[in-house]
């Protein structure tokens, strides 16, 4: 079966930047499960795995555009009491933030001070083109439950964002 729209594809992943870094891999632990065509994963990555089967191994690199998007908003500072009081927060740490028109948005911590948390709209690949090295692993038809959540569900269906 060869995948499509969807299909369920199981593959193991190296992710790396232009500059050689392993940025994620799925070595050593367990291959990555998706539904194709739900936007589960990369757009790039997406399309390239249209029409891959079972045994399939491919390399492929995403510009930007096509992956987490090219950077493109400024960093904001927020005040540290927008938060809630206590809550230990670090460099690194994702929240998400509601919008003024109700949207739901990631933003990822930059720097803390006593008064202000400075954070980042963008996702911290954004701008970076990423190069892929797939295996695939398993291509089965979607359950209709799957379809109706969009997403692949199964032992290690949930979870994944890349």
């Amino acid at each position: 079966m060869q995948i499509a729209d969807g299909s369920v594809a199981t593959f193991h992943y190296t992710l790396k930047n232009d500059a050689g870094e392993v940025l994620d891999t799925s070595e050593g632990k367990e291959p990555m499960v998706y539904l194709h065509g739900a936007g589960n994963i990369v757009p790039g990555l997406e399309k390239r795995m249209l029409g891959s089967k079972a045994g399939d191994k491919f390399h492929v690199r995403i510009d930007p555009v096509e992956a987490y998007g090219d950077r493109s908003q400024e960093l904001q500072e927020v005040p540290r009491d927008a938060f809630p009081k206590g809550l230990e927060i670090n460099p690194g740490m994702m929240f998400q933030a509601q919008t003024q028109d109700g949207e739901v948005v990631p933003l990822w911590v930059q720097e803390v001070t006593a008064d202000t948390v400075t954070v980042d709209p963008n996702h911290p690949l954004a701008g970076v083109a990423l190069s892929f090295t797939v295996e695939v692993v398993e291509v089965r038809a979607a359950s209709e439950e799957e379809l109706t959540h969009g997403h692949a569900h199964g032992p290690h269906g949930h979870g994944h964002d890349h």
